[in-house]
């Protein structure tokens, strides 16, 4: 089965920014340590736009995406971020060309 991705765009509430990152990093520690099918997570801030926030994930496959949405520290980022996200918009995509880190090539 072919790697799938997520594309993540969040608007944090005014002022959020901190307390949404610390809860980003707590979740990245967790996705690190028990989530190898977990290939790429990377948050980025957006310049010029200091309440928005990028996710770019890169799953092995489906049940690779399914294990990191059960994992106790994935649940408790969904829990949490409502406190400081406005609004969250959602892709899936599926890469079929690119250049990406070793063993998770289109």
């Amino acid at each position: 089965m072919a790697n799938l991705g997520l594309v993540v765009r969040f608007t944090l509430r005014e002022g959020a920014g901190e307390a949404f990152d610390a809860l980003v990093r707590e979740t990245v520690a967790g996705i690190r340590a028990h989530e190898p099918g977990t290939l790429v997570y990377v948050c980025h801030e957006v310049e010029g736009a200091p309440n928005q926030r990028i996710f770019f994930e890169l799953y092995a496959d489906r049940d690779a995406l399914e294990e990191h949405q059960r994992q106790p520290h994935t649940r408790h980022f969904l829990t949490e971020n409502t406190k400081y996200v406005e609004k969250a918009e959602k892709d899936h995509v599926q890469p079929y060309a690119g250049k990406y880190p070793t063993g998770a090539e289109a």
